[in-house]
């Protein structure tokens, strides 16, 4: 038992991907950290690798989660999923990646406000009228 606990404050040096991919809360379980590693949106180091390569201190990623590109360094190393004050203390996100991802999230905010969405479902008539102009 001595053993157990000694090992549970000792510092690490290396960690599975998935696991550092779900402690520093890029995805919220194993399971999503594993499918995005193997669907090859994550790269370590610049290249492909499976979930369970190892992550060492120093380490770039590149992440891509949604429409998002993430490019970080690992900064620390932690099995336990901690808050996310903590989480952010983990790794260290490149300026220019931030700024990449402030630039799509204006253009998404740009062309969902451009995009017309009526205020109420077309009645019955208004539906005719539709299929008519659409030649049906």
């Amino acid at each position: 038992m001595a053993s157990k606990r000694n090992k549970q404050y000792e510092e690490l040096s290396s960690l599975r991907l998935d696991k550092w991919l779900w402690a520093s809360r890029f995805f919220k379980t194993r399971k999503l950290a594993t499918e995005a590693i193997n669907g090859g949106k994550v790269h370590l180091n610049g290249i492909r690798v499976k979930p369970s390569r190892v992550v060492k201190v120093g380490d770039t990623l590149d992440i891509t989660r949604e429409a998002y590109r993430y490019h970080i360094e690992v900064r620390g190393l932690n099995d336990k999923r901690r808050p996310a004050k903590e989480a952010q203390l983990l790794y260290n996100e490149s300026e220019e990646s931030i700024r990449l991802r402030e630039q799509e999230r204006e253009l998404r905010k740009l062309n969902s406000a451009s995009v017309h969405q009526p205020d109420k479902k077309p009645n019955k008539k208004e539906r005719r009228q539709m299929d008519k102009w659409r030649g049906r």
